[in-house]
């Protein structure tokens, strides 16, 4: 087997969709990380349910496969970064990102995806405590997590830095929650990079130790301790072990990389990425073609 790879479409902001997809596909990528944006598929836009069948003809057109990913940084505000979340204090905000989670789904739906990444969002300091952004992330997930599996989707969970949930065990405490509930499971969107920033686990380790519940996988470069996307050889990571562990694992989901700070060089940065992997997949990862 092999891997297949994807690019993420913040690291490609400064092109139309349409040509961000060709470039992607013409430079031999097997799928898209789209993340919704105002000017990249806004999914509240009109005619929400024909765009997404006319984006799925377009994704089948150019034989891309699809993770959809919501981080888009001002989208539900254009005055606040990231806001509302699903931990925001209030009511009105954390339904509005919650309406927005359920039409990602519902585009990953008609768009025959493979997943939906997502992230909890940051405590407002001095305006929410701690046990009520927690209980609200966990009531807004188990309701997230059943409508995914209303619609057949993988719904993914990416810990963040800085995020309510950071790491890989916040992660696994909120599904335990959640499944209390009685809500549908969802799988852990891994950023392998955030390990870089938190340094709870090896990268490669963490892998090895999650890949039955990977949802999906972003790959980029990133130094110890900072949270940069940085292009591959430009940071700490050891990308040769995490490749390994990922075939070892017979990962056969997207890998999307995120470079997001690179768009203004997406024309070769899209290519040349996925270059600079393909040449540095192991060869003697114990797993057979």
């Amino acid at each position: 087997m092999t891997l297949r790879f994807a690019y993420n479409t913040n690291g490609a902001a400064n092109h139309r969709l349409g040509d961000a997809l060709r470039l992607i596909a013409d430079s031999g990528y097997d799928g898209v990380a789209l993340t919704l944006d105002h000017h990249h598929f806004d999914p509240f836009a009109p005619n929400l349910i024909r765009r997404s069948e006319m984006l799925a003809g377009l994704l089948e057109h150019l034989g891309l496969g699809l993770v959809v990913e919501t981080g888009a940084r001002f989208l539900l505000n254009p005055r606040a970064k990231h806001e509302p979340t699903l931990i925001s204090p209030e009511a009105a905000g954390r339904a509005h990102r919650l309406d927005f989670l359920c039409r990602a789904v519902d585009i990953c739906a008609t768009c025959r995806g493979e997943a939906v990444s997502f992230w909890a969002g940051v405590p407002r300091r001095g305006e929410v405590a701690l046990k009520d952004a927690w209980r609200w992330l966990v009531d807004g997930v188990a309701r997230l997590s059943d409508h995914a599996a209303s619609r057949g989707v993988v719904l993914a969970m990416e810990p963040e830095p800085g995020m309510l949930v950071e790491t890989v065990d916040a992660w696994h405490h909120l599904q335990e929650e959640v499944k209390l509930l009685g809500a549908a499971p969802f799988k852990l969107a891994l950023d392998v990079g955030h390990l870089m920033v938190t340094q709870e686990r090896d990268p490669a380790d963490a892998v090895r130790e999650f890949a039955p519940v990977l949802g999906t996988v972003a790959l980029e470069d990133m130094k110890r301790g900072v949270h940069e996307h940085l292009p591959f050889g430009e940071g700490d990571m050891d990308i040769v072990s995490v490749l390994r562990e990922l075939l070892q694992a017979r990962y056969d989901r997207l890998v999307c990389i995120e470079l997001s700070r690179d768009a203004h060089r997406a024309h070769t940065m899209i290519p040349t990425a996925l270059e600079w992997l393909r040449a540095r997949l192991p060869s003697d990862a114990g797993v057979a073609a």
